[in-house]
């Protein structure tokens, strides 16, 4: 591989990390707040919107980011107003283009496997007089190992994976904002196959390692010894 293809790499795997992170602190108590309120209108719209990247074509997200960050977007103007940097073609852009197209990825596992506790378990805790915080990281957060397990794995193996999001919000500026999925198309553009292929192949590897890893994980918390 190429020098431009290890930065391709690098940069992947730093937006793949934090975008993670990202999610992982925000992520968590949006879906405990799904999970405990399931049945309301205000959570039924909140998981829709959640969903909404499953659907909606990448490239129709990325345009709507890209005019959010933009210079005369909201959040752009915010940004200029404070003197920071813009986002757009920018790490940080790419980040938040992340965190908006992978949120489903790790709200909804979390969700699930929050909704699958119950209340009891933490009703028993607080009866025991530990706060509701206290109840949450003792007793949900344990019990949902297999939820934060899928939830992580799956958040950052679809954003190592993104192409139209990123590309839009980040164009594909060398060792800033090109990742490995826009360096596999220029490859491909460019007709060298064979790189193409070295990194294509790496990460197809890589993903059914990190799927096969969950699963065989899954199935030893599954399959209860004979």
């Amino acid at each position: 591989m190429s020098a431009g293809d290890w930065q391709a790499v690098g940069v992947t795997l730093r937006l793949a990390a934090t975008t993670t992170l990202v999610l992982l602190l925000l992520g968590t108590p949006l879906a405990w707040w799904l999970a405990r309120t399931q049945r309301s209108r205000a959570a039924t719209v909140v998981d829709s919107l959640v969903a909404l990247p499953l659907v909606l074509p990448p490239t129709v997200l990325g345009f709507y980011l890209l005019v959010l960050l933009g210079p005369q977007g909201a959040l752009g103007q915010a940004f200029a107003a404070l003197g920071l940097p813009p986002l757009v073609f920018s790490f940080w852009g790419l980040v938040a283009a992340s965190v908006a197209s992978s949120l489903p990825f790790m709200v909804q596992p979390l969700r699930d496997a929050f909704a699958g506790v119950g209340v009891r378990m933490t009703e028993v805790a607080a009866t025991l007089r530990a706060s509701p915080l206290d109840a949450f990281f003792s007793v949900a957060v344990p019990l949902s190992r297999r939820g934060f397990l899928s939830a992580l794995t799956l958040t950052f193996a679809h954003t190592v994976g993104e192409f139209g999001v990123v590309l839009m919000v980040g164009g594909n500026i060398p060792g800033a904002t090109r990742v490995l999925s826009i360096a596999i198309y220029d490859h491909a553009e460019a007709m060298n196959y064979a790189a193409a292929h070295a990194l294509a192949g790496g990460l197809l590897l890589a993903s059914f390692a990190a799927l096969l890893a969950l699963n065989l994980a899954h199935r030893r918390r599954t399959v209860a010894p004979a």
